[in-house]
């Protein structure tokens, strides 16, 4: 077993395995897919501590449990469309790409969506597709989709994103609450055109650019 296996195989037995993450199909996409093929050159050898690992700019590959708990709540199944918001490097889309029909990776950094559409292309995996793209309005000409993802922390769901989701899909974030900025992993569900969500497990994770809530205007006294 390479070193890499190895230290793959030990971030699912104690990072994802003891976080509640059960899916057997979910695991085995975490071991399967090279974690150290989408973080920047020189970081490969902590590919898998269970920290969110800097990109540059501002923008960073979550840590892998915050990750499998967003997508096991999201409950994909082999038939869904998924998108990705703020897919980075292409690693959540790499993961998700094992489990659903399709997905498809929105990305605004365009160096970023260069090296996910390369990293993704070396591995074979031809069932993602990443273009750039506003991470506010997603990626409306393949709507709608059955399952989305946040990769990384907002404030709230934008209007134009929510819009996107299916009737009975799933959308999953790590949500930023209150004044405090308390930080939890959470899952919308639309049914009936009516989209509620549920509070699932604290987290903290980087917020994505451009997904902080927009002040609200205050008169003046």
């Amino acid at each position: 077993m390479s070193d890499y296996a190895a230290a793959r195989l030990n971030m699912v037995e104690s990072q994802i395995r003891a976080n509640n993450v059960t899916e057997p199909v979910l695991v085995d996409a975490f071991l399967a897919v090279p974690r150290e093929r989408f973080v920047p050159k020189g970081m490969e050898g902590i590919a898998y501590v269970d920290e969110d690992l800097s990109l540059g700019d501002g923008r960073y590959l979550i840590e892998p449990m915050v990750l499998a708990r967003l997508i096991q709540l999201t409950q994909v199944g082999p038939t869904d469309l998924a998108l990705v918001i703020g897919c980075g490097t292409g690693y959540s889309c790499a993961v998700l790409a094992r489990l659903a029909a399709a997905v498809v990776g929105v990305e605004a950094s365009e160096a970023l969506a260069d090296q996910a559409v390369a990293t993704l292309g070396e591995l074979s995996v031809d069932n993602a597709a990443v273009v750039k793209g506003s991470l506010t309005e997603g990626y409306p000409r393949q709507a709608p989709y059955n399952v989305i993802l946040f990769d990384g922390a907002i404030d709230e769901v934008p209007p134009a994103i929510a819009d996107q989701l299916a009737d009975g899909g799933r959308l999953a974030a790590v949500v930023r609450e209150g004044p405090r900025g308390v930080e939890r992993g959470t899952v919308f569900m639309r049914e009936h055109g009516v989209l509620s969500g549920r509070r699932a497990f604290d987290a903290a994770t980087p917020l994505l650019p451009g997904l902080a809530r927009k002040p609200s205007f205050v008169f003046p006294a």
